[in-house]
């Protein structure tokens, strides 16, 4: 046992307890006795010297300093949960790859291609994780990642998959058709909408193309990921900025327009890459080489 760390069975039975809110349902979910459950929650309290619940008769409720402790408790028993499966599938029968990827790229990109992958190697597992900040290998459980950055992580082996090339402006054809003006006026009686890993990209955009940036167009709200905004978009709740290869089927059904003809170039890139002093896997390698020949066809 780690000097202060409480062991596993009372934490799962105070965490039990405080989801369920109760000792019974608790004990019945991890096929204990009620007092079994009672005596590791007292024993956890005595230990940290801390009340993580008040009793009232036959009622349990958490304290504020109970209810903060079970949260991170909760977190830290579901990350302990993932690691166990993720070992024992790369360790069962057939291959298995997390891989862990920018999200919108997973859902616009990766994921419908890799139908393809699957009947080529049908004893590949491929999982999917989102991450839309760099991380450390050594601290996020994943085999390899797609991410997008200007030039590769350091201290991995990366390949570039594509270009991201341009931003453009979209907003939905039934938007624009509500738009009195026409040409870049008509970007003046639209809502801004941004993304908030690229805080700056309309200011640079408007810039880039010359066009005056007033301080209403900054004040638009913020999404975290790029399939938030294409929500947002298709709502008609404004005009957003978005990678050319994300916007184009939009753009060819029909649903959005481009306001003007105008774009950012981007000098980031998309990329694949693993630790560079970590051996890949046979699946790995098959994964990269199979990466490798859709980035290079058309989108």
């Amino acid at each position: 046992m780690r000097k202060g760390v409480p062991n596993l069975g009372a934490l799962q039975a105070f965490e039990a307890s405080a989801r369920l809110g109760s000792f019974s349902r608790a004990a019945e979910e991890l096929s204990l006795t009620h007092s079994a459950v009672f005596r590791q929650v007292a024993g956890l309290e005595e230990r940290l010297g801390v009340a993580l619940f008040t009793r009232v008769r036959r009622r349990i409720v958490l304290t504020d300093h109970g209810a903060e402790y079970a949260a991170r408790v909760r977190h830290h028993l579901e990350q302990l949960q993932k690691d166990t499966f993720g070992l024992i599938s790369r360790a069962g029968i057939g291959r298995s790859l997390h891989i862990g990827t920018v999200p919108t790229l997973a859902a616009t990109w990766l994921i419908p291609r890799l139908a393809g992958f699957q009947r080529l190697y049908p004893d590949i597992a491929i999982s999917l994780s989102s991450k839309t900040a760099p991380f450390l290998f050594k601290d996020y459980p994943v085999d390899a990642a797609i991410y997008h950055a200007e030039q590769p992580w350091n201290n991995t082996h990366s390949i570039r998959l594509f270009y991201e090339q341009e931003l453009i402006p979209v907003c939905s054809s039934q938007l624009l058709a509500r738009v009195k003006s026409k040409g870049v006026k008509a970007l003046a009686e639209m809502t801004h909408l941004h993304m908030m890993t690229r805080p700056d990209a309309w200011m640079q955009w408007y810039e880039h193309n010359h066009y005056e940036c007033e301080p209403h167009i900054l004040a638009g709200p913020r999404y975290e990921v790029f399939s938030m905004l294409l929500a947002a978009v298709e709502a008609g709740l404004g005009m957003g900025l978005f990678p050319a290869f994300i916007a184009r089927e939009h753009i060819k059904s029909g649903r959005f327009v481009m306001p003007v003809p105008a774009v950012l170039p981007v000098g980031k890139s998309y990329y694949f890459g693993y630790p560079d002093d970590r051996s890949p896997s046979e699946a790995l390698g098959l994964f990269e080489q199979w990466l490798v020949t859709q980035a290079l066809q058309p989108a």
